[in-house]
């Protein structure tokens, strides 16, 4: 068969790390998860680990891999953070792409991607070379071996960046059609025009490139991706399949590839259940052996490239000016503000661009010191971001042409290298796409930028802030608030600056709720116990300490002192000291407590002044994450008090409620509100029994409409489905517990009769893993009159048939 199909699938999320901290803070507007990337792995990279093939009557008939059929490519610093999130998942993807290698020749799904997710043609030619050989290490380091492809970031190309390439032993990449100039036979005469997407995309070209060396290019099928993008196409999959081979010929003659590229985040999370149209669509053409599913690698092996082809450089595949999407007001955005103007993007690039070539020349000088090759030392500092253990990161520093490296010069060189870490990452093309300079995505890479500079200033003295800032002045924001950039740097990135003071108040603080080991570790910080003292008098808590803070990225350490106060509830008051006269700590400690002892608060503050410096932290100085654990503890006694006084005013004022409902009255907004809160909880309570009361719960969703209430959806469906999940992934410790499998099946009973949609493929996942595993077993068993094997089989079947597994 001549006839192959390859779907593409572009994985990747803008960054979102705290830079000081090294991980993704809550993210409210991602409720009910955690922060977005959580959001995003729930609905679309977890799902396509085990997507549903259902038949017509909605019945799941397998569940299977995508990323083992797919060609894709997983941006860096996304994969960094699914390994360390959620392992699982990750290691499914790395595993899909063993067994890619296995179906397709050799030939693994995955490719690489540039690292940071920067505009190529934009950048100058040594950071093009750090990001391709940081996505290539990457790439080997995670899947073992070399990339045969490399995914550019919004297929944005021009000549150099294909050179670099070509030299690093990348054999292709994927464009847009529209980025195609003109084609010929290779070396067999004149040049047809293409451009406005006329060329041919079910074949591979070569691209010769000024040097001497060539590349392979494949270009997607743009309408067919467009309007599984943006389009109806994922609605179903068997339509995808039927629209994919409808370009390729009957008989071609010659082997021809009908492929596409989307965002892998089509596959889920734009389109719901995209991943499961998906699926289907590669069921679909295999079962029926319409043509050979491939990928990139196994299709270039198979029918290499007859054809050469001339590209449009500083174009890409997402904005119709080229490249001018991430530099200036050309038009293109998100399409949400369309009377917004981006005259920002000029004057933001023009200040990323000041800060870059600064911080050059300060690294290139300072770190010359020390190497020969400042810039092939950033190259391999690859190695260090990939594996932060102490001992790896001491070996590759004496790997440098230093003479046994003092600490002083080991944090210098570490911390240089970050600068240019962070130099890098302020260009991911995020903060140029959306609509406004204040943006999330904008405000990430000021906080990129801020920083590098710090770094430069700690290690160096060198200020750089205030002539950043002003550049920033000069870029207009549409939102009336903010006016300009460095209004925006003020308000929105000097508050989020973190030193190891700021560790340091943010571990004396949260000690007082916290029981740290003596060594703990907060995000990317060290913290060692040298002392520490702790004072109880009824609801007032005294802590007293002194504390090693290091921090595990450049090596830096400073001793902290501390005492904090707690009045009660929320009221936390701290100091926090870097030096100290050389007093007796015990002498110290016994005087604070005999004020806190005698309940002297003025005493105990006045003495925390003298000793600590002023009192001048609070709550509020704690880390975003743990103070919303802390407030949580603190308000949670208070929050059952008000729902039991909701719910008290509920049965009070039910008769009166009831009386104006039975009269068509449109009820008090107040009594609206006390109805439908209560009756959340009382729904709440409800799912979250363990073991749900069927009748009840019909009960009260019959309430909800009763009085036209709203659910709170969002809470209801994460506590259904996180309740089910669990229990099914309990039950597979065990699989062959009956009891277990009984109070399993009374649980699932309650998806019969919410009015939601819960979220439910990782039981779907492990029920059809486990089905596979015991139910012959089982079956076998029970035919011998085996009653136990029986009872499980009944209770297994109609956990089943609730979650519409077939074949049982």
């Amino acid at each position: 068969m001549e006839r192959y199909i390859c779907i593409h699938a572009h994985f990747y999320q803008p960054p979102r790390e705290n830079p000081w901290l090294e991980e993704i803070e809550i993210q409210d507007s991602a409720y009910p998860y955690h922060d977005w990337n959580e959001r995003v792995t729930a609905r679309c990279y977890a799902p396509n680990i085990a997507a549903r093939i259902l038949d017509n009557q909605d019945r799941i008939v397998s569940i299977v891999n995508n990323y083992a059929d797919i060609s894709f490519d997983v941006g860096p610093t996304l994969f960094a953070w699914l390994e360390k999130q959620v392992p699982d998942i990750y290691h499914s993807i790395i595993d899909a792409d063993k067994l890619s290698r296995e179906k397709f020749s050799g030939h693994g799904n995955a490719i690489a991607h540039v690292y940071n997710h920067l505009v190529m043609p934009l950048a100058n030619k040594r950071d093009k070379q750090t990001q391709i050989v940081w996505g290539i290490q990457d790439f080997v380091h995670r899947f073992q071996r070399f990339p045969e492809g490399m995914w550019l970031a919004e297929t944005a190309v021009d000549i150099e960046t294909l050179e670099l390439l070509a030299d690093s032993g990348i054999t292709f990449t994927i464009l847009a059609p529209n980025q195609a100039c003109s084609v010929r036979k290779i070396d067999d005469g004149d040049w047809s025009d293409v451009s406005g997407s006329m060329i041919d995309t079910r074949i591979p070209y070569l691209c010769r490139l000024p040097s001497g060396k060539w590349i392979h290019i494949f270009f997607y099928n743009g309408r067919i991706a467009q309007e599984v993008a943006f389009g109806g196409l994922l609605d179903n999959g068997e339509t995808l399949a039927k629209t994919l081979l409808s370009t390729l010929s009957e008989q071609p003659g010659y082997p021809q590839l009908a492929h596409i590229a989307t965002d892998g985040e089509t596959y889920g999370h734009y389109h719901r259940y995209g991943e499961m149209a998906l699926a289907y669509c590669y069921y679909y053409i295999k079962n029926n052996n319409l043509a050979t599913i491939t990928n990139y690698g196994e299709f270039l092996e198979k029918c290499p490239p007859v054809r050469e082809v001339r590209i449009y450089e500083n174009s890409s595949w997402s904005c119709v000016h080229g490249v001018n999407r991430w530099k200036e007001d050309c038009g293109c955005g998100s399409g949400s503000n369309p009377d917004w103007h981006q005259k920002w993007r000029a004057t933001f690039r023009g200040a990323m661009d000041w800060l870059r070539d600064t911080l050059a020349t300060i690294y290139e000088e300072e770190l010359g010191r020390y190497t020969a090759n400042p810039w092939k030392l950033r190259d391999d500092y690859i190695s260090v971001i990939l594996d932060r253990d102490p001992g790896s990161i001491e070996i590759w520093l004496s790997n440098i042409s230093v003479h046994s490296p003092s600490q002083e010069i080991k944090t210098k060189i570490l911390s240089l290298l970050e600068m240019q870490r962070y130099a890098l990452a302020m260009y991911t093309s995020c903060g140029w796409s959306m609509d406004e300079i204040s943006s999330a995505e904008s405000v990430q890479v000021m906080l990129y930028g801020a920083r590098a500079m710090q770094l430069s200033r700690e290690v160096l003295g060198v200020n750089l802030e205030s002539a950043y800032a002003k550049i920033l002045m000069l870029a207009p924001s549409n939102v009336l608030l903010y006016g300009n950039g460095e209004k925006i740097y003020e308000l929105l990135v000097k508050p989020e600056i973190i030193d190891l003071m700021r560790v340091g108040v943010h571990y004396a603080l949260s000690s007082m709720f916290e029981d740290y080991h003596e060594l703990a570790k907060i995000y990317c910080y060290n913290v060692r116990r040298y002392r520490f003292e702790k004072y109880l008098s009824g609801r007032q808590k005294l802590v007293i300490g002194e504390v090693l803070i290091t921090s595990n990225i450049v090596l830096v350490s400073k001793v902290m002192y501390f005492a904090v106060l707690h009045i009660g509830d929320q009221s936390l008051v701290g100091s926090v000291l870097e030096t100290r006269e050389k007093d007796d700590f015990d002498t110290i400690c016994h005087e604070v407590f005999m004020a806190f002892n005698s309940s002297d608060i003025v005493g105990v503050l006045n003495l925390m002044d003298k000793y600590f410096g002023n009192h001048e932290y609070s709550l509020w100085h704690v880390f975003k994450e743990e103070q919303r654990v802390i407030l949580n503890s603190i308000v949670r006694h208070t929050v059952t008090e008000v729902e039991y006084y909701f719910k008290q005013m509920y049965e009070t004022y039910f008769p009166v409620i009831n009386e104006l409902s039975e009269t068509h009255v449109t009820l008090p907004q107040v009594f609206s509100s006390i109805i439908e809160f209560s009756l959340n909880t009382e729904l709440r309570d409800g799912l979250m029994a363990e073991v749900v009361n069927i009748e009840d719960i019909k009960s009260m969703i019959a309430r909800f409409g009763k009085w036209n209430a709203h659910i709170d959806t969002a809470m209801q469906v994460s506590i259904v489905s996180n309740k089910l999940n669990s229990l099914m992934k309990s039950f597979a410790r065990a699989p062959e517990d009956v009891a277990a499998l009984e109070v399993l099946k009374d649980n699932f009973k309650v998806l019969e009769i919410v009015p939601f949609e819960v979220n439910l493929w990782p039981a779907q996942h492990l029920y059809y893993t486990l089905s596979n595993k015991y139910f012959d077993i089982m079956k076998e068993r029970a035919a011998y009159a085996d009653s136990y094997s029986s009872r499980w089989l009944e209770h297994f079947i109609s956990i089943g048939n609730i979650l519409k597994e077939r074949g049982l």
